[in-house]
């Protein structure tokens, strides 16, 4: 990473410029290499130490902290701390990125891990889009089945068959009558 310290009414002795680079290379550590370069402006106003640092991480982020104390390395701590909270703000949503966009294992892993909602699954252009669903099933009647299936706004029941113990299938058809489904022996 490229430094740039500046001493304004300030000589920036080499004991100064390790403070600087010792907490700058804290930055660099929580943004793991990510920090291009900074900028590092140390002022003195009387008794006042002031430290502005410019931190220029990748994807244009620029953090900025200021910090004000009485003495050089409280100052420095101060404007890192505060570029620091930035950097781990800027750091959880690069990771919040990443996780939105699933490889092809990740995205294995989500859909057996997901809810019983609708997961879309990448396909080419060319080939209508696959929706899996994960759904439970459960053991009832026939007629617990169709009842269920009135009752609500599903577009099919899929239950395991109390006498049989079959998986079988009850679903709406498109004349408004109930339709069965049940596997071959």
């Amino acid at each position: 990473m490229r430094l740039l310290l500046t001493g304004r009414n300030v000589d920036i002795t080499p004991p100064l410029r390790q403070q600087v680079t010792r907490q700058i290379g804290r930055l660099e550590r929580v943004l793991q290499d990510s920090a291009i370069s900074a900028q590092v402006v140390l002022s003195r106003e009387r008794h006042r130490h002031l430290t502005d640092i410019a931190l220029h991480a990748r994807g244009d982020n620029v953090l900025t902290g200021a910090g004000v104390a009485t003495t050089w390395p409280l100052s420095i701590k101060d404007a890192v701390g505060k570029i620091e909270q930035q950097a781990k703000r800027v750091k959880d949503r690069w990771a919040a990125r990443k996780r939105r966009v699933p490889g092809p294992r990740r995205a294995l892993a989500s859909l057996e891990a997901a809810p019983p909602a609708a997961v879309a699954v990448e396909a080419p252009p060319d080939v209508p889009q696959v929706v899996r669903t994960r759904y439970a099933i459960r053991t009832m009647s026939l007629d617990e089945a169709a009842a269920r299936l009135t009752a609500g706004d599903e577009p099919f029941v899929l239950f395991r068959d109390r006498v049989a113990g079959k998986v079988m299938m009850v679903f709406r058809r498109k004349d408004g009558q109930l339709g069965f489904l049940e596997p071959q022996a």
